[in-house]
């Protein structure tokens, strides 16, 4: 150990006439710790908010959106099997999405009608069936004169409808009749109750078979796009540009980013915002550290005569209140850090209690 470490050390233990100073010392300590752990926890609890509400946006959203700028897709089926070869792409499936409302008796609800085929991950979410059946079985190949529709609780709530309840369906559409034009309208059984979405968007869909989409909505052999899921998640980029390359206009591809990117960018600013913030609140700490060693400095004016007429030098000199004040700087951090990660550990039971 180094004389220079070793008094600096010395210094950190008060006499009885320099409790000031090792309290004032203390003091920096305690402010650095907090300081730090406060950064940690709110960036914690940030990142988990930020997670959590990219989750309850997404849900079962896909990665990647292709469609056809001002029209349907024609010759889906090619597409798919095209951007299926590209790297990085893990699932792909046609869709079809109006909005319509759901009528029964006296009550509505507006939704977004979506036809989709067998394995679409929306049916992997928690659903109320007849009998406990399996979901898709019942939209896509129970015999039925009416045609299956699966609806989200809320929906279902605001309908006042169960299981196996008959609900009308009416598209923007009109059929000319004797009577003049009138809304176009198909009653629906109710297959399945989706009783916990994947995101707060979820909540707004109704799922029928893409067969009976294109039929309802005059769409043979057409879809409103193509939904893309990537492997990784947070590799949607290269796999958007890769796609965009193969398919340029008049074909869209969006990432995730692209159509929620505002309100994601928004998330990012305010995590920057706390950021700095608490990053300031650090620093003031560490200004703290700077006061301390000044009434140090002055304290010690005797000590520092001594040493120097020992043959100290100048350089030496510094390095014992360097060494002071990185030794309080390290310990603070150290502490801050246990502090903070123990209680972003433990933040999520805190905060349920």
């Amino acid at each position: 150990m180094s004389y220079e470490l070793f008094v600096s050390l010395r210094y950190l233990r008060a006499k009885r006439k320099q409790t000031f100073i090792s309290v004032i010392s203390f003091i920096s300590i305690g402010g650095v710790t907090l300081g730090v752990a406060a950064l940690i926890v709110v960036l914690a609890v940030m990142t988990g908010f930020h997670d959590g509400v990219r989750q309850q946006i997404l849900g079962n959203l896909p990665n990647i959106l292709v469609q056809k700028y001002g029209e349907p897709l024609s010759e889906y089926r090619g597409i798919a099997e095209r951007i299926e070869k590209t790297p990085g792409v893990s699932a792909v499936t046609p869709f079809i999405a109006r909005e319509a409302m759901l009528l029964s008796g006296g009550n509505v609800a507006a939704v977004q009608v979506k036809g989709v085929e067998s394995g679409n991950k929306a049916f992997a979410q928690d659903a109320l069936t007849v009998g406990g059946q399996d979901l898709e079985t019942l939209l896509f190949e129970a015999p039925d004169t009416k045609p299956g529709i699966v609806i989200s609780l809320d929906s279902a709530t605001t309908l006042g409808v169960a299981v196996g309840d008959t609900i009308n369906v009416i598209p923007p559409m009109f059929t000319l009749t004797p009577f003049g034009m009138v809304p176009k309208m198909k009653p629906f059984r109710v297959v399945g109750i989706i009783r916990q979405q994947g995101s707060l968007v979820d909540t707004y869909y109704a799922y029928i078979g893409l067969a009976t989409a294109q039929k309802f909505f005059e769409l043979e052999e057409q879809v409103t796009g193509i939904e893309v899921d990537v492997a990784n998640f947070d590799q949607t980029a290269p796999v958007v540009s890769t796609l965009r390359d193969e398919l340029p206009f008049p074909f869209t591809v969006r990432s995730w980013q692209d159509m929620f990117g505002s309100f994601l960018s928004a998330l990012k600013l305010e995590k920057l915002g706390l950021f700095i913030v608490l990053g300031i609140i650090v620093l003031v700490a560490a200004f703290n550290i700077a006061t301390t060693l000044i009434m140090v400095v002055m304290e010690k004016h005797k000590d520092i005569a001594i040493l120097r007429s020992m043959g100290a030098t100048s350089r030496s000199i510094m390095k014992i209140f360097v060494f002071e004040g990185a030794i309080i700087g390290t310990l603070g951090t150290s502490l801050g850090t246990g502090l903070g990660l123990l209680i972003a550990v433990n933040a999520d039971p805190i905060i349920k209690k």
